[in-house]
């Protein structure tokens, strides 16, 4: 019996995690050849989880490069993806979520009539301008999906609003939570050396910021709004991993620098993140990820955006 060839491509680190269990579940199973595509839209951070688990994509397109646009990233991964898909031939091309890799990959698939499956599909904000450019890259994947996995039945419901056959669409759970098992131990000692020294005694809340519909004014309210809870409510301590983006890392150190009861720190990797949050009392973000996963550790959160999925 001839194998299903599919192959999965991403390229930032919060697709990798997602997409780790269902790697794995494919390579476990006997009737499928699999392989992994990665885009390296974001060169450092995807490592930090290719690395760990001893993911060695077949290809990688290596797109990052400084200062790079949305345009350069669109137009790298197209070209890209058209020699591996001709070289590999898959049945099944899988892309997962909302980043600019996810309609780029799903595009060329599109080109070169491969099928194409949507892994964490039907989330919407109905804006799409908030968040940018995510809302219509997940748009733009469904218009060019066969098999659409939905997390959720909202999810669901929302494909069969915009009239996507409901035989090809399946209710699958959130891999991000699949994912959480790979990185809690009760035990855990964390990776980067600072937050070994945080004192848990205290309510610590998690705090990140990075979307580029908050770049600007909207950035700098949030750091304001930060430090006044600092000043207002000393029983709390504040951690910010600072996104690398140059933007958001200087917008924070310019207004929060120095405060006694705020640490910013360089981004840390997934299982520092996971960790952490477990033993959080609080999480403000403007991250879908963290949103999803706030509730597996039981954590509540304070979504900083206009809208959310």
């Amino acid at each position: 019996m001839k194998k299903i060839k599919v192959i999965s491509v991403f390229g930032t680190r919060p697709e990798a995690t997602k997409m780790v269990p269902l790697i794995f579940a494919l390579q476990n199973c006997g009737d499928i050849e699999s392989e992994v595509c990665v885009t390296a839209q974001h060169r450092e951070m995807l490592d930090q989880v290719l690395e760990p688990f001893n993911i060695k994509p077949r290809y990688d397109l290596n797109v990052m490069s400084a200062g790079q646009t949305l345009h350069d990233v669109v137009s790298r991964v197209l070209y890209g993806l058209k020699n591996v898909l001709e070289e590999f031939k898959p049945d099944l091309l899988l892309a997962h979520g909302d980043t600019v890799t996810t309609f780029a990959a799903s595009l060329a698939a599109f080109y070169a009539q491969v099928k194409v499956g949507h892994v964490e599909a039907g989330l919407r904000s109905y804006d799409k301008y908030r968040p940018f450019p995510e809302e219509i890259n997940r748009k733009l994947t469904t218009a060019l999906a066969d098999l659409h996995f939905a997390p959720t039945e909202t999810a669901k419901a929302n494909l069969l609003k915009e009239n996507i056959p409901e035989s090809t669409i399946y209710v699958t759970g959130n891999t991000a939570i699949d994912f959480i098992r790979y990185t809690i131990k009760p035990d855990y000692v964390f990776q980067n050396g600072t937050l070994n020294g945080l004192d848990f005694t205290k309510k610590i809340v998690v705090t990140t910021a990075h979307r580029r519909e908050n770049w600007g004014e909207p950035l700098d309210n949030i750091c304001r709004a930060v430090k006044r809870l600092a000043d207002d409510f000393p029983e709390i301590f504040i951690v910010w991993p600072l996104h690398p983006n140059p933007t958001v890392k200087d917008a924070a150190r310019k207004i929060l620098s120095g405060h006694k009861q705020i640490l910013l720190t360089d981004n840390i990797n997934v299982f520092d993140m996971h960790n952490l949050m477990r033993r959080a009392y609080l999480v403000l973000t403007d991250s879908g990820g963290l949103q999803e996963e706030a509730p597996a550790f039981n954590l509540p959160s304070v979504v900083l955006r206009e809208v959310t999925e």
